[in-house]
C-alpha cells in the first residue's frame, strides 16, 4: 500500500457547498441560483459564529502599534475579535528590545482612574470593543516606550464562490464546516433532515475544537501570603 505523500486537500467553498446540499438530499443537478445565494449567506453566518465561540488558533496573529508620547488610545484592525497576550516593547539602545507584559482592565476599572492623562510606563489596557475597536493604555505612554505588541483573534475570512475560493479553516475543521453548513441549509431546503444533521454537526464541531488547543504545561499554586505577616 502506498500513501499519496501529499497534504494539499483543500476543497473550494463550491465543492463543500455541493456536498452540504447532498447531505440534505439535494442532487447537484437540482441546484438553482437561489440555492447558492442561501449557501453563501449560511457559510458566512457559520464562520461568524465560529469567530465568536472561542480562540481559533489559526486566526491568531501578532500585531504591532507604534506608541506616541501622550497618546492614550489607538485604533485596532477592523478584523479584530479580541486582544490576547499584550506587552510593551522598549528599546534600551542596545539593539535588544525589552518586553514587559501588561494586563487588561474593564471599562468600569478604567473609569475609576482619577487621572487618565497621567504619563508613565503603561501597565494596563482597556479594549473598547466597538465595530472598529480601540485600545486605551494607562498610564499614558511617556515616550520612552517603542511599541505596543499584542496577539489578536481575527475574524475568519469571508467565504465567496468566486474564482474557486477556499474556506479559511484547517483540514481538521472541514467536516465540521460541511455538516454545519448542511444543517443550516436543511432549515430552508430540507426541514425533514434537520434533526438528523444537527447532532452530526454538533459532534463534528466538538471533535474539531478538541484539536484547537495549545499544548503547554499548566501550574496551579495556592495563595498563601495571607497566612504570614
Amino acid at each position: 500500500m502506498t500513501a499519496s505523500g501529499t497534504y494539499n486537500y483543500n476543497p473550494s467553498l463550491g465543492e463543500l457547498t455541493l456536498y452540504a446540499f447532498n447531505l440534505c438530499g439535494i442532487r447537484n443537478t437540482a441546484l438553482l441560483q437561489e440555492h447558492m445565494e442561501s449557501a453563501r449567506m449560511a457559510a458566512n453566518l457559520l464562520l461568524g459564529r465560529w469567530s465568536s465561540e472561542g480562540v481559533n488558533l489559526w486566526m491568531v496573529n501578532l500585531q504591532t502599534i507604534p506608541l506616541v508620547a501622550g497618546q492614550a488610545s489607538y485604533s485596532l484592525p477592523s478584523n479584530n475579535i479580541v486582544m490576547l497576550d499584550t506587552y510593551i516593547e522598549t528599546d534600551n539602545g542596545t539593539g535588544a528590545p525589552i518586553d514587559r507584559l501588561i494586563l487588561p482592565i474593564s471599562r468600569t476599572e478604567y473609569a475609576s482612574y482619577p487621572n487618565k492623562e497621567q504619563q508613565g510606563f503603561p501597565t494596563t489596557y482597556w479594549q473598547d470593543r466597538l465595530i472598529t475597536s480601540t485600545v486605551t493604555l494607562w498610564p499614558v505612554p511617556d515616550g520612552t516606550q517603542t511599541s505596543l505588541k499584542y496577539y489578536q483573534v481575527c475574524q475568519i475570512d469571508d467565504a465567496n464562490f468566486t474564482n474557486g475560493q477556499t474556506v479559511n479553516v484547517p483540514v481538521y475543521f472541514m467536516e465540521a464546516f460541511a455538516y454545519g453548513l448542511a444543517q443550516r441549509l436543511s432549515l430552508i431546503w430540507a426541514p425533514e433532515k434537520t434533526m438528523i444533521l444537527k447532532p452530526l454537526a454538533d459532534e463534528a464541531y466538538l471533535i474539531a475544537v478538541q484539536q484547537n488547543v495549545e499544548t503547554a504545561q499548566q501550574y496551579i499554586s495556592p495563595m498563601i501570603s495571607g497566612y504570614f505577616r
